[in-house]
């Protein structure tokens, strides 16, 4: 083969191989897009929300009633996930400020309730915590259909689901989650 061939062929097999690793990580990326997307949610399942009641750790009610009428964000979470662990010190803090705006945050542990007052006995929350033991599958009825942790929706001052997010949240989707 000729010299200018062999480099025309060697170019060709570097832009087949780009081209191949670029449609890999875009079907990587649209993969986690789907897994982290939040699908659609049952009829009636902010009505079902509401007439929730969960208990603290310690065994005490905690009706989802009592903060109807006021914007609210519920996060599900778990002691044994990092990133719900991670974000938990953000959502205390935002908990914290937006209070004073009317903004309620809940926590609803997908776990047992031991490693839960194990973990608010280390790290204390600003914000009520319940014990959701079945709480993976009110996340599917709320639309993360792969019941994946943290998973944390919004919901406004007139009960109505307006946002929702798979995954780690951040001080931006909170800023936005706030604003809206």
């Amino acid at each position: 083969m000729p010299a200018g061939a062999a480099a025309l062929s060697s170019r060709r097999r570097l832009w087949l191989g780009a081209g191949v690793a670029g449609v890999a990580a875009m079907a990587g990326a649209g993969v986690a897009w789907w897994r982290l997307t939040p699908g659609a949610t049952e009829p009636g399942v902010e009505e079902a929300l509401w007439r929730q009641q969960f208990t603290t750790p310690d065994g005490a009610p905690l009706p989802m009633a009592a903060w109807r009428g006021q914007p609210l964000i519920v996060n599900f979470w778990a002691t044994w996930c990092p990133p719900c662990v991670r974000e938990l010190p953000l959502l205390s803090e935002f908990a914290g400020r937006k209070a004073v705006h009317g903004i309620q945050v809940v926590g609803l542990a997908v776990d047992k309730p031991a490693p839960v007052q194990k973990f608010l006995q280390r790290q204390p929350l600003g914000f009520p915590v319940g014990m959701a033991a079945d709480g993976t599958q009110l996340t599917r009825e709320l639309g993360n259909m792969n019941g994946g942790l943290p998973f944390t929706v919004f919901l406004g001052a007139d009960g109505k689901l307006r946002q929702r997010k798979i995954g780690e949240l951040s001080a931006q989707d909170l800023a936005k989650w706030a604003q809206s």
